[in-house]
């Protein structure tokens, strides 16, 4: 659902409606779910251990946008910092229990209101909540007695400091203590449960592909030659942030031969005439990401070389999502994406041969060095394993990824005509794997070349 909000007639059009956040938010019955499911394959005899991301700082006193850690944001649902998720199957008086800060009049005044241990359990569903100044003396009697302690060792220097000196403390208790054997990595279990994704989550990057869509259609209109990099880029982060969303990565603004950098940031080049703009750019809603790419002609019209490499590029990547399906490996849209863009290659005479040679060599690699896509979901390169036992991992219902094949040729590549030089390409979608095909979140986004250059017309006033 969208809410409409009053807005000058002559801007209706720039300014999308912000979702309705509180229809859209993960409930705290999900989040229980998510634990309990998390204990049963941990065992009664594990503790589990979750910390929330510590607040960065920026530079002397100024801190970053704070951004709570993944992991926890999928088992909690707390936004907090200074959280610790102690999770203990079996316990009688809770499993679930979070430490984080009380709440205190003097901070709340410089920084907000607190959530608080009692809205903690209330609100967010905890059995049990406890101060997070208490947590030294309270947490080491949870543990004393398990087996394992699933963590993420050696992420936060910081958080493993106070679980090794949890478990000094544990060795001093009274008798001394029963030590847990061994501490687990916890993402060889947590990043699988999170690689499929529930109908609330999928809702929700629903709403974060459709406000990215609104971001690219937005920049679309004011990425004019003369124009800054940095204009289109402030656009895209004003649609973002009017629609309730955060940039979920620094987007890439890349004119001309700035598109070649596959990871472009400078954003301070000028637009020119004649030359292609690569916008690679995607909202986070709620934690969770979209990530669209999109090469558009900035006076309006594809040359014919550019025009040939995005057919070709296009058409990789509708390749590539056909391979999007329940049963098909992982790599088989990339493989499909690779045996596309050779031939295309090779029909223009970008390679030399014929297109078998050319990916048995990995001649195609001097044109596309990248993969065709990755994971997405909390994370813009979500968790999960690519592998199952040295295979590519089988797609299952559920699982979303993207689908980015492109074309760069390096500006200064004597090996090919003139013409060819500085042209970089990238078409990318958020892909969903559904029972019996896919579902692209992010269609609402136009790519064949014809539709784009009909927006750019409609742009521009011309028919």
């Amino acid at each position: 659902m969208h809410r409409a909000r009053p807005v000058c007639q002559r801007h209706r059009a720039l300014i999308p409606s912000a979702p309705n956040l509180a229809a859209l938010a993960i409930t705290p019955d999900e989040f229980a779910r998510r634990r309990r499911q998390l204990m049963q394959m941990a065992g009664e005899d594990a503790v589990l251990l979750v910390a929330a991301a510590p607040e960065r700082m920026r530079n002397a006193d100024a801190a970053w946008p704070y951004r709570q850690d993944s992991d926890f944001h999928y088992l909690a649902g707390f936004p907090e910092a200074d959280a610790v998720l102690a999770l203990l199957p079996g316990r009688k008086h809770g499993e679930a229990v979070l430490f984080c800060r009380e709440r205190d009049p003097v901070r709340e005044r410089w920084h907000g209101q607190a959530i608080g241990t009692e809205q903690a359990v209330a609100g967010y569903g905890m059995d049990d909540a406890f101060p997070i100044d208490d947590i030294d003396d309270i947490l080491p009697g949870m543990i004393e007695g398990r087996g394992r302690v699933y963590c993420h060792f050696g992420r936060e220097p910081e958080f493993d400091a106070h679980l090794l000196g949890w478990m000094r403390k544990l060795r001093q208790l009274r008798g001394g203590g029963v030590v847990p054997k061994e501490f687990v990595a916890l993402g060889h279990l947590l990043h699988d449960l999170r690689l499929y994704k529930s109908r609330a989550e999928l809702k929700l990057m629903r709403a974060s592909a459709a406000i990215a869509v609104d971001a690219h259609l937005a920049a679309l209109r004011v990425a004019t030659p003369g124009r800054l990099e940095y204009e289109v880029e402030a656009e895209l982060l004003r649609v973002m942030r009017s629609s309730g969303a955060v940039p979920a990565f620094a987007p890439i603004i890349a004119g001309g031969v700035n598109a070649c950098v596959m990871h472009y940031q400078s954003h301070r080049a000028s637009l020119r005439d004649g030359d292609l703009l690569l916008i690679d750019a995607g909202a986070e809603l709620d934690c969770y990401a979209s990530d669209i790419s999109r090469t558009f002609p900035l006076n309006g019209r594809y040359s014919r070389e550019q025009r040939a490499l995005y057919e070709v590029v296009l058409a990789a990547q509708l390749a590539a999502i056909d391979e999007v399906r329940p049963g098909r490996p992982f790599g088989g849209a990339h493989t499909a994406a690779v045996r596309v863009l050779t031939e295309g290659l090779c029909q223009l005479g970008l390679l030399k041969g014929d297109a078998d040679t050319a990916i048995a060599e990995g001649s195609y690699q001097r044109f596309f060095p990248a993969k065709t896509g990755h994971w997405l979901g909390l994370d813009v390169h979500d968790v999960g394993d690519y592998r199952v036992g040295g295979e590519s991992r089988l797609l299952e219902p559920d699982m979303v990824l993207t689908v980015e094949p492109g074309l760069y040729v390096a500006p200064d590549d004597r090996t090919v005509a003139e013409r060819w030089r500085g042209i970089g390409i990238r078409i990318e979608d958020d892909v969903a794997v559904t029972r019996d095909g896919n579902e692209v979140l992010t269609a609402a986004m136009p790519k064949e070349a014809e539709a784009i250059e009909a927006l750019l017309a409609a742009r521009q006033g011309r028919s």
